[in-house]
């Protein structure tokens, strides 16, 4: 099997004006697909769905907006009886997820521009990959990241792990 690429990220928000503000607004993102749930009308495959066509069929079911050609971040509206969000690194799972700019620099001072709180400045990790870290209102915390030349996403390091745990 080979995949070509990371096709959505999902995140459920009760706050789906402000998560629309920050990524269409603050980082230029534009929407690709609103659903609304009138499209789930008599669709008894998605009966929850269909139920709220005849209720709202105006209201939003779902929104992907594009990051880069045929890669989106889709967001849900929260849910009747959902959970509440959990602070970011305090249970297995979900822990950030990444965004590659060519000029991480340029992208801060647009970022800073447009009133994004960033939470980690630029710095060059471990991997010789550039890196800064925001969050969106959700506080759903990611890197912007520039590759460099000796980025180990571009050169690995398997070889070291395979020494070591003999691995091949």
């Amino acid at each position: 099997m080979k995949f070509n690429e990371v096709m959505h990220l999902s995140f459920y928000t009760d706050q789906m004006d402000a998560m629309r503000d920050f990524y269409e607004n603050k980082l230029g993102l534009k929407p690709k697909i609103i659903m609304r749930y009138g499209a789930y009308k008599g669709n008894e495959k998605r009966k929850a769905w269909a139920d709220r066509a005849e209720t709202d069929p105006e209201g939003i079911a779902y929104i992907f907006i594009e990051i880069a050609p045929g890669q989106f971040l889709e967001l849900f509206p929260k849910a009747e009886g959902q959970k509440e969000y959990i602070e970011p690194n305090t249970h297995l799972g979900y822990s950030h997820f990444a965004l590659m700019v060519d000029d991480i620099f340029e992208a801060h001072d647009e970022l800073v521009k447009a009133g994004v709180e960033i939470d980690i400045e630029p710095n060059k990790g471990q991997s010789q990959t550039w890196q800064m870290w925001i969050h969106d209102p959700d506080g759903n915390k990611f890197e912007i990241m520039q590759y460099t030349p000796d980025s180990l996403q571009f050169k690995g390091n398997i070889e070291e792990d395979e020494r070591i745990y003999g691995r091949h």
